[in-house]
């Protein structure tokens, strides 16, 4: 490693380093006696890196192009810094009085973004697949924490089973391009794609590929774990599946298909856009019978990547932008939603029957508007910055020629603003029950649900910005 690798891949550097202090001293403190502390400094050290990336400009290679630090990168880096830090701290007084506060929390956290820092910044099938285990590897145990549950020890182990299978087909793809290429850079790899043409082999590999990703982003067919795996895991850590780690794989689909194959983007659009599709439909169709808020916000994820996938399919760069900008108003929401969803309770009980919000507007009217202004976003109903999300995936899908995969986004919207706005119909219009505690939620996750929901109606003038970050970040990415 050379002194320019070195400063290239310090961020993650520096949180590998404290993944492994913040173990240290959790271990010599009385272990969970410290996991309030160390989940506020991994926060906090996720925070501070996160502006120092904003700070960096150009693109930088290290290890021989296996690693890219360029503007892509960091737009990506920074959503998934940000979201964690958020979505933990919102969560500690729900981890705490159930005690589930432990010491390996935080730092399992830090060790997923580790993960995902790296799978962002790959540049290789090598680095690629590390980053993408890292992560995955500590998501499994998170999902699983609530030991005594049997909701949460099944969705640990189906996560893992199901990540295993499709952690298989990513390295069998990763291996039949490794041999058509006779390389694993990404660099390396586009150079075998001539004039658009993709032998064979390399497009069983391409498929393989996106099949592993899909995966990791609840894309349908590879989505039957989000569901009970949402349900099961600790709200706060289903806060967390709902944020940063599909952030941070679509990032990396878009890496791979622009970085790897965006000379042929006709073989790999296809696939995207059936991933798409699929995703859009069954998300929101599947949403419509669920009871439990934590299952409709899993099929809510799957439609939601659906949408983001269409941005992707485009194969352009307005796409990519289009894609970056609806991931960031996506995060927002969720963990707006989630705030909300973690104030849920009877008796000191979390609750997670929808039917339980019912006439809950005369109880908490500020909460209920958050809320409703969330659901509205959610739903893409305008002026809510949500329909700004949908509204660029679907125009760079028109822009790229793929009209019917628009025409088709815009039904599925519709069918999934019935369930959305269900719970804003219980919340107004329902017949009264004894439901949810008022009052129960804590001030921190009170202003996460309060700051969504504004920045889901002020984001309406200029989206505080982050249109000319994602338009940079687009443009390193495909040339």
């Amino acid at each position: 490693m050379n002194p320019g690798d070195f400063s290239t891949v310090l961020p993650e550097v520096l949180v590998a380093v404290y993944a492994m202090a913040a173990l240290l001293f959790g271990v010599y403190t009385g272990k969970d006696k410290a996991a309030g502390t160390i989940l506020w400094a991994t926060a906090a050290v996720f925070v501070a890196i996160a502006v120092w990336l904003g700070t960096m400009t150009g693109t930088h290679t290290a290890f021989s192009g296996m690693f890219i630090n360029d503007a892509f990168a960091r737009f990506a880096k920074v959503t998934v810094l940000l979201s964690a830090a958020v979505v933990m701290v919102i969560g500690q007084e729900f981890m705490a009085k159930r005690n589930l506060l432990r010491f390996e929390y935080p730092i399992l956290i830090a060790l997923s973004v580790l993960g995902m820092m790296l799978m962002i910044s790959a540049g290789d099938l090598i680095a690629l697949y590390m980053g993408l285990e890292l992560q995955s590897l500590s998501l499994y145990v998170v999902a699983s924490l609530q030991r005594d549950n049997a909701k949460s020890t099944e969705a640990g182990l189906k996560y893992f089973v199901l990540g295993a299978l499709s952690s298989g087909l990513l390295l069998y793809g990763a291996s039949l391009t490794y041999g058509f290429a006779g390389t694993t850079l990404f660099s390396g790899i586009v150079t075998t794609v001539h004039q658009g043409a993709m032998p064979i082999g390399l497009l069983f590999g391409l498929v393989f590929l996106l099949a592993g990703l899909a995966f990791k982003v609840s894309a349908v067919p590879f989505h039957m774990w989000t569901p009970d795996v949402y349900e099961g895991s600790p709200t706060p850590v289903t806060a967390f599946f709902a944020t940063a780690p599909k952030v941070a794989a679509m990032a990396l689909i878009a890496r791979l298909a622009e970085g790897a194959f965006g000379s042929a983007p006709k073989d790999w659009g296809q696939i995207i856009a059936f991933l798409s599709v699929a995703s859009m439909f069954v998300g929101a169709v599947a949403a419509i019978g669920q009871k439990d808020i934590k299952r409709l916000m899993a099929y809510s994820s799957i439609s939601h990547m659906g949408f983001a996938l269409m941005g992707l399919a485009a194969g352009t760069a307005l796409g990519v932008k289009a894609m970056l900008i609806y991931m960031a108003i996506y995060v927002t929401m969720n963990i707006g939603t989630f705030a909300f969803i973690l104030s849920m309770q009877k008796n000191g009980q979390p609750v997670t029957d929808i039917a339980a919000l019912r006439q809950y507007s005369r109880r908490e009217p500020l909460k209920a508007l958050a809320l409703l202004v969330l659901m509205f976003s959610l739903a893409g109903v305008p002026p809510m910055v949500g329909f700004i999300g949908k509204f660029y995936v679907i125009w760079a899908a028109v822009q790229a020629g793929l009209g019917g995969l628009a025409i088709l986004g815009v039904i599925a919207s519709v069918i999934g603003a019935f369930y959305y706005l269900r719970i804003v119909y219980f919340m107004y219009f329902g017949e009264e029950v004894e439901g949810i505690d008022s009052g129960v939620m804590n001030p921190v996750g009170y202003a996460a649900l309060v700051v969504a929901a504004f920045i889901m109606v002020a984001g309406m003038v200029n989206l505080f910005g982050i249109e000319g970050l994602a338009q940079a970040a687009a443009q390193t990415l495909v040339h």
